[in-house]
């Protein structure tokens, strides 16, 4: 399970997957259908011995962080349980604005371990929870593991390229490896369905097509900063300088820019860097309590008081800049 290196003469142990101490910690007590399901979830460090050809910036790596859980889910609500999961799926890959990725139904490869008839049940809660779920999806006949049924997500990146990232896979395996059961309903032991469950897969990776996905030109709520305030005399820096101290109090990533540079040179510094918004501070805005406001890309979309653009900036970050055409 785990491989030993040395570094400096001393001896460490490299962990693979994260399943197992999820499982230790499922037969530690006794369960109930009445306790599941059980979701249980880790941001866990992994390390998997990676060819150096196949190698690739952070979307092929040998060290990552996997955002690893596992759902223990009683045989009758397997179906449920898999249309919360896969739900849950596609919230996340819509909050952070994917909306064009290809699903993927693996089935029963001709090496399997486990009855077909758990096989053929799996498979059929899988179909019907993506249905439910409304999506298109097509069928890998035989693509799944040899210890379950999966469904793999793959969003694309800017040049079109899938990506694995979520996954939702079936394990017929580990339970019975290490004797896991619940009582049921009418007081007999029952063997749990277990689901692993990714939501992006490998962190490293997600944020590299993340990036790549907006070319760095990200939505508000994902901005390192969010909002520039360029004073465009010295005269206005006090006025600049609380309006920054006002954004930052409404938990705003915001930065002053008071260096003796025109407002056209911070402009466009701050169009370089994909700033969300700028606020633009003259004589006339420090006078009357107001911003001229810019977004990046679009130039000058008015000039408005504190409150309103700070409700403007809450309603865009609350959403995630997701409108009804994107959901």
């Amino acid at each position: 399970m785990f491989g030993a290196i040395t570094v400096e003469e001393k001896k460490f142990l490299l962990k693979p997957m994260n399943c197992p101490f999820h499982i230790e910690m499922y037969n530690a007590r006794k369960w109930s259908y009445r306790d599941l399901p059980l979701r249980w979830a880790e941001l866990g460090t992994v390390y998997r011995y990676e060819k150096p050809g196949v190698l690739h910036g952070l979307m092929r790596v040998r060290g990552f962080t996997q955002d690893d859980a596992h759902h223990f889910v009683a045989q009758e609500n397997m179906e449920d349980e898999l249309v919360w999961i896969i739900n849950f799926c596609v919230h996340m890959l819509t909050s952070f604005g994917f909306t064009d990725y290809n699903v993927f139904l693996s089935t029963m490869p001709e090496k399997a371990i486990g009855d077909k008839e758990d096989w053929d049940r799996a498979e059929d809660g899988l179909r019907a929870a993506l249905d439910k779920a409304g999506l298109d999806y097509e069928v890998d006949e035989g693509g799944g593991a040899f210890y379950g049924p999966k469904i793999d997500i793959q969003i694309k990146d800017a040049i079109g390229r899938g990506w694995q990232c979520s996954t939702i896979q079936f394990d017929f395996s580990l339970p019975e490896r290490f004797d896991l059961s619940y009582i049921d309903s009418s007081g007999q032991q029952k063997r749990p369905y277990m689901i692993h469950r990714a939501l992006l897969g490998s962190i490293e990776r997600f944020f590299g097509v993340l990036i790549e996905h907006y070319a760095g030109n990200f939505p508000l709520w994902l901005a390192p900063t969010q909002v520039k305030v360029l004073p465009i005399t010295d005269s206005v820096n006090d006025y600049a300088a609380e309006l920054t101290k006002k954004l930052k109090e409404n938990n705003f990533r915001a930065e002053l820019d008071d260096r003796s540079e025109k407002v056209g040179a911070k402009i466009r510094d701050a169009e370089i860097f994909k700033v969300p918004y700028m606020f633009v501070i003259g004589a006339r805005e420090a006078e009357s309590g107001q911003v001229s406001v810019r977004r990046h890309g679009e130039g000058d979309i008015g000039t408005m008081s504190l409150d309103d653009a700070l409700a403007m900036l809450i309603a865009e970050e609350k959403s995630k800049g997701i409108t009804d055409e994107k959901k």
